[in-house]
């Protein structure tokens, strides 16, 4: 039997290769063009669409002056103790996230929670300092209404990048983090390991150089078998924070986006709160 000459070998190996390195460059500058639609999950409503929630609720739209309206829900009980600033995963608007944030109503919060550029009735072009800018500006309205001391930030899974940023730029009463994240690109690295992905990412959301001065006590909240956010991102950030103002609660057996349904959660949320 003739064996297949080397010169032979050399080039089908070659070919192999350029194939593959082919392949890894389309699929690295895919990730960078389709970024947006890995991060962000929006779905929009009609201007006209009307919200039904069980509590008292006002329906507000923010012009922030820069091209945009931020459209948000402001949850209202009688002699809160405070406000809660909500901050919502990537996925769906406030037909969906209005009924979880209205949770914390039972605690005697009010509530305000906004929509993203892009997402529901907000309008906007979506970019990470805008995103920053719209929840300043969401901030800055409740600090007409609320005291300071009066403000908590809670963030939820893409949320918690922008409530930490909140926190590091203001001075709230309290910062809770539902599956947060060491950084966005900490996550991508073990979504895509195989891609250097800070230079592809255009959102960054570096949570841990948020959270390293914070002065104000922090939640962590996060579950073992999370498969979005890994434990080990939140763990990161838990060791990027002020420790000695900051509770890690880690939810033995909850996924990603049923926190709600173990008892550890409840618990830890009310006795943040009070």
């Amino acid at each position: 039997m003739s064996s297949i000459p080397r010169k032979k070998q050399g080039t089908s190996l070659k070919k192999i290769l350029l194939l593959l390195l082919g392949l890894y460059l389309v699929m690295g500058f895919a990730l960078y063009l389709f970024q947006e639609r890995l991060i962000f999950l929006p779905t929009v409503l009609n201007q006209d669409y009307q919200y039904r929630f069980h509590h008292d609720f006002e329906e507000v739209f923010l012009n922030t002056g820069n091209d945009a309206v931020i459209n948000g829900i402001h949850f209202k009980v009688e002699q809160p103790q405070g406000v809660i600033l909500y901050f919502h995963g990537n996925a769906g608007n406030l037909s969906r996230w209005g009924n979880i944030a209205q949770y914390f109503t039972d605690y005697n919060y009010d509530v305000f929670v906004m929509d993203y550029r892009t997402y529901g009735k907000s309008t906007g072009t979506l970019n990470e300092e805008a995103l920053y800018q719209d929840a300043q500006f969401c901030y800055n309205y409740l600090k007409k209404q609320y005291g300071e001391s009066d403000i908590v930030l809670y963030g939820r899974s893409l949320g918690t990048g922008i409530a930490t940023y909140m926190a590091s730029k203001n001075n709230p009463k309290r910062l809770i983090l539902e599956t947060p994240y060491y950084s966005l690109a900490d996550v991508a690295k073990k979504r895509f390991p195989i891609f250097p992905v800070k230079p592809l990412l255009s959102y960054t959301f570096p949570s841990y150089s948020f959270i390293s001065g914070l002065k104000c006590p922090v939640l962590i909240v996060h579950g073992t078998e999370d498969r979005v956010v890994p434990m080990s991102s939140a763990e990161k950030l838990y060791k990027a924070s002020n420790v000695k103002n900051t509770i890690f609660i880690k939810v033995k057996g909850a996924s990603h986006h049923n926190l709600i349904d173990f008892p550890e959660y409840h618990q830890a949320i009310k006795s943040f709160l009070h």
